[in-house]
C-alpha cells in the first residue's frame, strides 16, 4: 500500500461466521478499484485500501445480507419485521406450514403441497443456493456447499418436506447465531458508544455545539455537570469529580482541577469544567483503546489458528464420508434411497459452524469484557499466554510502590537542632530534580523551612550526592558510601537498621563529621501486598521483584509485601537479561512495569504488562497488556479471566466435536433425520456461543 493510497474503515452489520468473513474479504479484494481489503471478524469491521462505494461493498456481501456504514457512523435501527432476512424467513415459514397442512389433508403426494415446499425453499434459501452452487462450480467446499447439496439431494429423492424444513431451520440457526455474536460484540460497541458525537466549545467568544471530528487541538471544551467529556484535554477552569471507569475501570470518581488531564468518554459528575483540547477525536485515549481492542480481536490465538487449519481439511473429509456412506453400503445391501438419504444427513451434520466459531466468539467476548474493566489485552495469543503464566516479575518503583519517595525519619548525630540541619539540606537540594532531593525538599517545606539564597562552589556528583559551602563550611549530602571514612559503629548500625526496613538513607555532613541524615522510603501501594497474596491464591507461586535499589532496601520492601525473591542493583538491561534467562529455561513469565524504563524487560517476557496506560501512549504501544489505571488488582482478575477463557474454549471445542461425532454415529443406523441433523448443528452452534457469553459475567 502506498502512503497516499486511500484507506477507509467500515462497520459491518450481520457478520455472523468467520467463514463468511473470509468469503466477504475475498469478494471485496476482487473489486478492481480495491488493492487490499481486510475483514476483522471479531470487531465486525472492514478496512479497504482503494476506492469503493458502500453499494459495491454491500454487493460483495449480499450472500449474507451484509450492511456497511463508515466506522464513525451508527447503523440505522430497523424493526425486525422491516429487515429482509426476517421477512423472507416469515414468508417461507408460512409456505412450509401450508405444505404440511396440504399434505395432511390431500396426502403425501399432493402437488399443491410440493409446490408450497418448493416456494418455502426458494424464498428461505435463495441466497444459500446461489452461494452454494457458485462454490460447487469453483470446487470450494464450505457450509453453504454442504447444505445446498443436501437440500437438492433431498428433493431429488422426493423428500420435499424434509428439504424445505432443513432450509427453514438453517435460516433460524443463522438468525440465532447472528444474535449471539452481536451479544459477544456488545463489549466493543459499548466502548464505541461511550464517546459523545458532539462537543460544546467556546470559539471567538461564542459557545456552539459541533461534531467532535470538527474540534481542533487548542479549542476550549465546556462540560457541565452530568455531561460526558467529549475530548482528551487539560482542565483550565473548574473543579469536579469525574467518573473514569470507562477508561480505567476504576469505580470511584477522581477529583479533577486546574492542570489535571481528562479523557474523552468519562463522565463529569457534579461540577463545571473548561478543558483545553490536547488531541483530535481520532487520537483520544478512548479511540486508541477501541482501535487496539479491535486489532486484538483480529490477532488469532494459537487454538483459533489450529481450528481454522483443522476446518480446512474437515469439510472436504465430511463430503467424502457422505459420498462413501451413500455409495458403498448399497453395493452390499441395496436400498439406494435409504443410504443416499443418510449420506445427505451426514452433509447437514458435518457443517463446521459450531467448531469454527467455538474459539473466536470466546476471544471476542473475553477481550471486550477485559477492556470494559480497564484491562487492555492486545490479542488472543496474549490471552492464552496469560493463562499459562508461571512467574510474575514486578518492577519496584512506581509499580509495587507509589513511585514518590517520602522522608519517614530524621536522623541527628550532633547537638545542632533539626531546623538548622534541615535548612542546610534544603538549600543544598533546592536545585536538584532527583526524587530523593524532592522528598527532602517536601519534608522541609512542610516544616516551613526557608532555604538560603546562595551556595558557594556547588557541585553535583552522579551516584553520590551534592556538596557546597554554607556559612563558610563545606557540606556534603548523599549516600552513606560517600561518607565511608567517617562512619562510626553507631552511625553504621542506624543506617543498617533503616535499610533492613526497606528505607534509603541520605547523610548530611562536613569534611570532619556526620551531622545527621534522612531515612526515605518509597511507600508500597496500598493494595500491593493483597495483590501478591491473590496471585499466590490463583496459582502463581513464583513472584520476583526487580529493582535498581540496593539489596538491603529492596529486601525490606519485598519482605513487607511477602515477596520471597528479589533481584537488586539492576539496570534496565539487567532486568531484560534475567527475564531472558527464565524464558530460556522454559518458564512462562509476565513482566509488570511502567512501560517506559522497563520497555526492554516488557519486550522479552511472554506477556509484558504496563501500568497506568491512561494518558500514556508509550504504555499503550509497548506492552502486550495494559492496566489502564494504576491498579494492580486488575492483574489477578486478568489471569482468572484468561484461564476461564481457556476453559471455555476447551469446552466449546469438546462440545462441537462431541455432538458432531454423536450425530454421525446416530446416522449410520438411521436414527437421525435431515431436519434433526439441522437441530443438532444449530444446537451445537448456539450452545458454544452462549457458553462463551458466560465470559461477560466475569468481573
Amino acid at each position: 500500500m502506498s502512503r497516499d493510497e486511500h484507506v477507509a474503515v467500515y462497520r459491518i452489520e450481520g457478520l455472523s461466521c468467520s467463514s463468511c468473513a473470509k468469503k466477504f474479504e475475498d469478494n471485496v479484494n476482487h473489486i478492481s478499484s480495491v488493492s487490499n481489503a481486510k475483514v476483522n471478524f471479531g470487531a465486525a469491521t472492514l478496512t479497504v485500501c482503494g476506492i469503493a462505494t458502500i453499494q459495491d461493498l454491500e454487493k460483495a456481501g449480499s450472500f449474507d445480507h451484509l450492511q456497511l456504514v463508515p466506522k464513525h457512523e451508527q447503523f440505522e435501527k430497523k424493526a425486525w419485521y422491516k429487515q429482509r432476512q426476517y421477512q423472507q424467513l416469515l414468508l417461507s415459514t408460512v409456505f412450509l406450514l401450508s405444505g404440511f397442512i396440504t399434505h395432511m389433508i390431500d396426502g403425501e403426494h399432493s402437488q399443491f403441497g410440493i409446490l408450497f415446499y418448493i416456494l418455502a425453499t426458494l424464498i428461505g434459501g435463495s441466497t444459500l443456493f446461489v452461494e452454494g452452487i457458485k462454490n460447487l462450480i469453483q470446487l470450494r467446499f464450505d457450509m453453504t456447499t454442504l447444505m445446498t447439496i443436501a437440500i437438492l439431494g433431498a428433493f431429488a429423492i422426493g423428500e420435499w418436506s424434509e428439504g424445505a424444513t432443513v432450509v427453514i431451520l438453517f435460516a433460524i440457526s443463522e438468525t440465532l447465531e447472528r444474535f449471539s455474536i452481536d451479544r459477544a460484540r456488545k463489549s466493543i460497541r459499548s466502548l464505541v458508544d461511550l464517546s459523545p458525537k458532539e462537543a460544546w466549545i467556546r470559539k471567538d467568544g461564542e459557545e456552539k455545539c459541533v461534531p467532535i471530528y470538527d474540534v481542533e487541538v487548542g479549542d476550549i471544551c465546556i462540560i457541565k455537570a452530568g455531561q460526558k467529556i467529549a475530548m482528551d484535554g487539560r482542565v483550565i477552569k473548574g473543579v469536579s469529580s469525574v467518573n473514569q471507569s470507562a477508561i480505567t475501570g476504576e469505580s470511584i470518581p477522581v477529583v479533577k482541577q486546574l492542570g489535571d488531564e481528562v479523557f474523552a468518554g468519562t463522565l463529569n459528575e457534579d461540577g463545571y469544567l473548561e478543558v483545553e483540547v490536547s488531541k483530535k477525536a481520532t487520537d483520544t485515549t478512548l479511540s486508541k483503546i477501541i482501535q487496539l481492542v479491535e486489532e486484538a480481536q483480529a490477532n488469532r490465538a494459537p487454538s483459533q489458528a489450529f481450528i481454522d487449519q483443522f476446518a480446512k481439511y474437515y469439510t472436504p473429509a465430511i463430503l467424502i464420508l457422505a459420498i462413501l456412506l451413500a455409495v458403498v453400503p448399497p453395493f452390499f445391501q441395496g436400498n439406494w434411497l435409504t443410504w443416499i438419504y443418510r449420506g445427505l444427513t451426514v452433509l447437514v451434520v458435518g457443517c463446521p459452524c459450531a467448531l469454527v466459531i467455538s474459539t473466536p466468539v470466546a476471544i471476542v467476548t473475553s477481550i471486550g469484557n477485559a477492556a470494559r474493566n480497564g484491562v487492555l489485552i492486545k490479542g488472543g495469543v496474549y490471552l492464552e499466554e496469560l493463562s499459562a503464566i508461571q512467574t510474575v516479575a514486578f518492577d519496584k518503583t512506581g509499580t509495587l510502590t507509589q513511585g514518590k519517595p517520602e522522608v519517614t525519619d530524621f536522623l541527628s548525630f550532633t547537638d545542632k537542632n533539626e531546623r538548622s540541619l534541615l535548612e542546610i539540606a534544603m538549600t543544598l537540594e533546592s536545585g536538584s530534580t532527583h526524587p530523593l532531593a524532592a522528598a527532602i525538599t517536601r519534608y522541609a517545606n512542610e516544616r516551613l523551612i526557608i532555604p538560603q539564597e546562595n551556595v558557594e562552589s556547588f557541585q553535583s556528583h552522579t551516584g553520590k550526592g551534592v556538596e557546597g559551602i554554607l556559612y563558610g563550611i563545606r557540606h556534603f549530602l548523599g549516600s552513606p558510601s560517600w561518607f565511608e571514612n567517617k562512619l562510626t559503629p553507631e552511625v553504621t548500625s542506624k543506617i543498617t537498621s533503616y535499610q533492613q526496613k526497606g528505607k534509603t538513607v541520605v547523610l548530611l555532613g562536613t569534611e570532619k563529621e556526620i551531622l545527621g541524615g534522612f531515612a526515605i522510603a518509597d511507600q508500597p501501594r496500598e493494595k500491593s501486598k493483597q495483590v501478591i497474596q491473590e496471585l499466590n491464591r490463583v496459582g502463581v507461586e513464583h513472584i520476583v521483584m526487580l529493582t535498581g535499589d540496593n539489596e538491603q532496601t529492596a529486601k525490606g520492601i519485598a519482605h513487607h509485601l511477602g515477596i520471597k525473591e528479589v533481584k537488586s542493583d539492576l539496570m534496565p538491561e539487567g532486568k531484560q537479561h534475567y527475564l531472558k534467562s527464565l524464558r530460556d529455561t522454559g518458564i512462562s513469565v509476565a513482566m509488570v512495569g511502567d512501560g517506559v524504563n522497563d520497555a526492554p524487560a516488557l519486550a522479552v517476557s511472554h506477556v509484558g504488562i504496563a501500568m497506568g496506560g491512561a494518558g500514556s501512549d508509550t504504555a499503550l504501544e509497548t506492552a502486550d497488556m495494559v492496566l489502564m489505571a494504576d491498579d494492580l488488582e486488575k492483574l489477578p482478575f486478568a489471569i482468572r479471566l484468561s484461564r476461564f477463557t481457556k476453559r471455555i474454549i476447551g469446552q466449546n471445542i469438546t462440545v462441537a466435536l462431541g455432538l458432531k461425532l454423536l450425530a454421525l454415529l446416530l446416522i449410520i443406523p438411521g436414527m437421525l433425520t435431515l431436519w434433526l441433523a439441522v437441530f443438532a448443528d444449530m444446537g451445537a452452534t448456539v450452545l458454544v456461543t452462549f457458553n462463551a457469553l458466560r465470559l461477560l459475567r466475569s468481573k
